[in-house]
Order: structure tokens, then sequence, then C-alpha cells
């Protein structure tokens, strides 16, 4: 996948999880937390809206999103749309009105990255119950105060990778980021070396400063 169409393809879909699903969903129900959802990603509660590919899925109506805005999609789809205002300062940058930029093809690849995360805390931790969260667009746990997860890619590491996030800074070789730990999903190559990988940072993060 070309990596210029996939950083198209997540920011679009960053938008749209923000200002069409967690925005309208907390103002609602009072949460952002989103989760993966086969083909793409999924309120929790009402709204009931689901990302699958290209398109917004709301009351059985598929919905198109390339060259739509998110205020155009919301009006289509019956709701307000617009960020959950207050609770965060970044976000994805994309203006209500502002056009979408991505194709199927791009909006499957950042899909794929959801569900391997997904499938990998969910292999790691058996009760997990891993949120995507609008601010950042990444999908995580935390798990004794240690934050766990999968972000498609953004300011600090452009392609996809998997990360561990103890609450106080750890050294040594393992902990190459200034939040953790973070590995690509190109360098880790599989889901069992993700996971095995967050297992790692697991392991590490628990030992006694």
């Amino acid at each position: 996948m070309d990596a210029q169409r996939f950083a198209k393809a997540r920011t679009a879909l960053h938008a749209v999880a923000e200002h069409l699903l967690a925005g309208p969903q907390y103002r609602l129900a009072g949460t952002v937390r989103l989760r993966a959802y086969p083909g793409g990603f999924a309120t929790r509660f009402e709204p009931r809206l689901r990302v699958r590919s290209a398109q917004l899925i709301a009351a059985g109506r598929a919905l198109d999103l390339p060259g739509m805005s998110c205020a155009e999609l919301g009006a289509a789809a019956g709701i307000v749309a617009g960020r959950p205002e207050g609770l965060y300062r970044d976000g994805s940058g994309v203006a209500l009105d502002q056009p979408l930029e991505l194709d199927a093809a791009g909006a499957d690849a950042v899909a794929a990255c959801f569900a391997h995360g997904d499938a990998a805390l969910r292999a790691l931790f058996a009760q997990a119950d891993p949120v995507l969260w609008p601010e950042h667009f990444d999908l995580a746990v935390t798990v004794d105060g240690v934050n766990y997860g999968l972000s498609p890619g953004d300011d600090f590491q452009a392609e996809p990778y998997a990360y561990v996030g103890p609450p106080t800074p750890r050294s040594g070789a393992f902990w190459n980021a200034p939040f953790g730990a973070a590995r690509t999903l190109a360098e880790l190559g599989d889901l069992s070396a993700t996971t095995a990988f967050l297992a790692e940072g697991r392991r590490l993060a628990s030992t006694i400063l």
C-alpha cells in the first residue's frame, strides 16, 4: 500500500471516528469509547453507527465516504456531526465541511491494522475489551497502569505500530520511544510477533524499578 494513500485514508477515517461516531455518541451516552469491528470500527452505544471499508453504516443505510464531508454525512445519517468538544486538544485536524479523501483499499488497510491490534490484545489479555480512542485514533487497553495498543500511524511514527506505555520511564534497549516502546508492524511481521512484543513489554513493565 502506497504510504500517501494509506495516510489519506487514516486521516479521513480519523475524522469520521471523531465527528460522526465519538461526538454524537458522547452527546447521547457520555462516552467517546469506540471499538474495532469487522471491516472497520463502530460505536458502543447510541447512535448505533459503524464504518465498513469506505462506508458509514447508519440505520441500515450504507453511505459512501469519499468526497463527502462529515457535515454532509451527518445530515444524511440523521445525526448532528461534530467532535466531542472539551475533552481533548488533539484530533484528526479535519474540518466538518472538508471533503474526505480516501478509497476502499486504503480504508481496508486501516481496518486491517485495527483487526490485527484487536486480535493481539485479546490474545494477551483474555478479559480485554480494547478501546478505539478518537483523540489519537489508536486501539488500546490499560492493564495495571500500563497502556498497550496499536496505532495505524501518527506524528510520532507514520507507519502502523504496536506500543507499550508504562506509567513511569524505563531504561534499556526495549524502551525505544518517549512514551515507552514501539515496533512497526513491518518490523514485527505477523500477529504472533505483535503479541510477543506486547507480552515482553508486560514482563518488563512489571519489573520493580
